[in-house]
C-alpha cells in the first residue's frame, strides 16, 4: 500500500478554491507528471459554485492480466462542507482513468451547480 501525497495549496482567484488534493495509490507507482496534471485539472472545477473542500484520489491497479483495457483505476471522493460526491473511472493508463472520472465527477458538480441557481420567476408583464 502506497503513501499518500499531500500537494500544497495552489493560490486560484476563484469563489470556491479546492484547499486540499491527496493522492493515494494502491499497488502503482504513478508517473512524476501525474500529480501535476491531477492538481491542474482538480483545481479548473472551481468554476462551478459548489464548495469543495478537499479531493482524494485514489489509483489502483489491477494485477490480473484479464483486466488488460481497464486495469487502471481511479476513484474520486470530494470531502468537506460541500456535499459528498464519489467518482470513478477504468482505462488502459493512469491518466486516462483520471480523465475519465474526471468527467464523471464535472457531471455531477455541473449537476448540483445548475440546482443551485436561482432563477427569477418574475412576471415578463409590467407591473402597474
Amino acid at each position: 500500500m502506497g503513501q499518500p501525497f499531500l500537494l500544497p495549496h495552489l493560490e486560484v482567484k476563484s469563489k470556491f478554491p479546492i484547499v486540499d488534493i491527496v493522492i493515494h495509490t494502491r499497488n502503482a507507482t504513478l508517473a512524476s507528471d501525474f500529480k501535476e496534471i491531477a492538481t491542474e485539472k482538480l483545481q479548473s472545477l472551481d468554476r462551478f459554485s459548489v464548495k469543495l473542500d478537499g479531493v482524494k484520489v485514489e489509483v489502483k491497479h489491477e494485477q490480473n492480466p484479464r483486466f488488460g483495457k481497464v486495469s487502471h483505476e481511479v476513484i474520486l471522493t470530494t470531502h468537506g462542507s460541500g456535499p459528498f460526491i464519489r467518482a470513478e473511472g477504468s482505462a488502459f493508463n493512469d491518466v486516462a482513468a483520471f480523465d475519465e472520472a474526471v468527467k464523471n465527477l464535472e457531471l455531477q458538480i455541473r449537476k448540483i451547480h445548475e440546482k443551485s441557481k436561482d432563477f427569477g420567476h418574475d412576471t415578463l408583464r409590467k407591473q402597474k
